[in-house]
């Protein structure tokens, strides 16, 4: 009986029951449909559009769509056939508001491989929406190495609330990884990992393979101990399965292989992995005991991560900057910024030594942003590749000098040929020879002397120990505008006055 109509006129069933539940049942039935119709029709296109990616703007749009209309029971089925990868870039890409819906809507459908796919300033808010309770849940379930970097973003009192709940196999292992030095190798390795005694033999071997339950997931070498724990050999699992079951992996396995130190910095450990194309390799305790090992694929991360620190440095940003609120980004940034007014001023302060020259000539205003600009891109220019060859270790003390004799030789080809230009440019515009000639030498010597601090600027901050990729920049915009406003400037007072 409906409110509208105190009298339902409607027939029962043949049974005598009410015909309203199986008509509300046929009616839910026909919304699920409706919705799965829609995720297959989404899913259907995005594939037919992007085949390689699972996260496509189709997939996007209908869980923004499904957010704004609340339609939580559609989030879980639109994201579970994403990798947790492509998980991860979804909630990147969401205003906090509709993330902390859509995990109001994947309740325990959840990965926790997502975690570990985040950018850090995400991650952040990610457990913090998560709570104590789940993340506790959670760091059993994930990679060792996945783990201890998630459990070491945390503050002291929430990392002793959840080691204190996590059982004590799990917690001893967190607590021993969180005693390495952060980005060093002991952080970046992981504990599982497939071990075996110098007397096995291959058939042994395999038959622990195929029956022991508790293996990595993926793994690619063997480690072959001695009783003491120490890393004798490295065997490879396409040798083992080539291998006839009565050999001894003592017999076959290969001795000459890389260890690493625990204490290791991860971009050392990257460098090391790219010298000598590296799948694996183990790492061991400073009595050469086998801790873990690292895998390639931890290792691309970490030079994902170098390089992008790297170039965010250079201009003076973060990471922050992307995911972080506006009012942390201005934060991180006013420092540099501070750094460059100060350079700025110095500039103005040589400008402001040749006033009278600049009042008497005019066209010297107009053309002394072209000098300094010049000198600051071609420094760069320089600067860019001596920053990332020192941090590739190709730039070293010893083939240094012709590093930076052939930067300034570049240096000094590009202001002659930027000289001619610019020469020629001045005397269309303002019709004189000497403000020509003044310009076309001020812009081969600030060139040269672009080409020649670009190479020595980072050296030095290297020599003294500074990260290049912080300082460099601010070093050499001072110098090349300094240089070049002085130079025009100063040979334009002795020229014309």
């Amino acid at each position: 009986m409906s409110a509208d109509d105190p009298i339902d006129r409607r027939p029962p069933n043949a049974d005598g029951t009410d015909r309203k539940p199986k008509e509300r049942r046929k009616k839910l039935k026909a919304k699920i449909r409706e919705l799965e119709a829609e995720i297959a029709e989404t899913r259907g296109k995005a594939a037919e559009e992007e085949p390689l990616y699972g996260l496509t703007p189709r997939v996007e749009a209908a869980v923004v769509r499904a957010l704004a209309q609340e339609r939580a029971a559609v989030i879980p089925r639109l994201l579970r056939p994403l990798h947790p990868a492509d998980q991860a870039d979804l909630i990147e890409r969401l205003d906090a508001g509709q993330r902390s819906s859509l995990f109001a809507a994947l309740g325990a459908a959840f990965n926790p491989e997502i975690l570990s796919y985040l950018d850090e300033t995400v991650r952040e808010e990610v457990v913090d929406l998560l709570g104590e309770e789940q993340i506790t849940s959670f760091l059993p379930e994930m990679d060792s190495d996945d783990a201890i970097e998630l459990i070491g973003e945390l503050d002291e009192e929430e990392q002793a609330r959840i080691l204190k709940a996590l059982p004590a196999k799990d917690r001893v292992m967190l607590e021993e990884g969180l005693t390495f030095p952060e980005d060093s190798a002991g952080r970046l390795m992981q504990r599982e990992m497939v071990v075996v005694p110098t007397h096995w033999t291959v058939g042994q071997t395999i038959d622990f393979l195929r029956t022991f339950n508790d293996l990595p997931d993926d793994f690619y070498d063997i480690f072959v101990v001695d009783p003491a724990h120490r890393p004798v050999g490295e065997l490879a699992l396409s040798r083992l399965l080539r291998s006839k079951r009565p050999m001894r992996v003592s017999d076959i396995m290969h001795r000459d292989f890389r260890k690493i130190p625990a204490a290791m910095d991860q971009e050392e450990v990257a460098l090391l992995f790219r010298q000598y194309g590296l799948v694996a390799a183990p790492v061991v305790s400073e009595d050469d005991r086998l801790l873990g090992v690292i895998t390639v694929d931890d290792v691309v991360d970490v030079i994902h991560e170098e390089a992008e620190e790297d170039i965010m440095r250079l201009g003076g940003v973060g990471e922050i900057d992307l995911y972080g609120s506006s009012w942390d980004t201005a934060k991180a940034r006013f420092p540099w910024l501070v750094v460059n007014l100060a350079t700025a001023i110095a500039a103005s302060m040589v400008i402001g030594a040749f006033d009278a020259t600049i009042e008497k000539v005019v066209a010297l205003a107009v053309l002394m942003p072209l000098v300094a600009s010049m000198g600051g891109n071609a420094g760069t220019q320089t600067l860019t590749v001596a920053v990332r060859a020192l941090a590739t270790r190709d730039l070293t003390a010893r083939n240094a000098a012709k590093f930076v004799a052939k930067e300034t030789l570049v240096g000094s080809l590009n202001g002659l040929a930027f000289a001619a230009l610019v020469a020629a440019t001045s005397m269309v515009w303002f019709g004189d020879l000497h403000i020509a000639w003044i310009i076309a030498l001020a812009m081969v010597i600030n060139l040269v002397v672009a080409g020649l601090v670009g190479t020595l600027i980072p050296l030095g901050l290297d020599r003294f120990n500074i990260d290049p990729a912080v300082a460099s920049g601010v070093f050499l915009t001072t110098v090349t505008d300094v240089v070049g406003f002085f130079t025009f400037l100063g040979l334009a007072t002795l020229i014309l006055l």
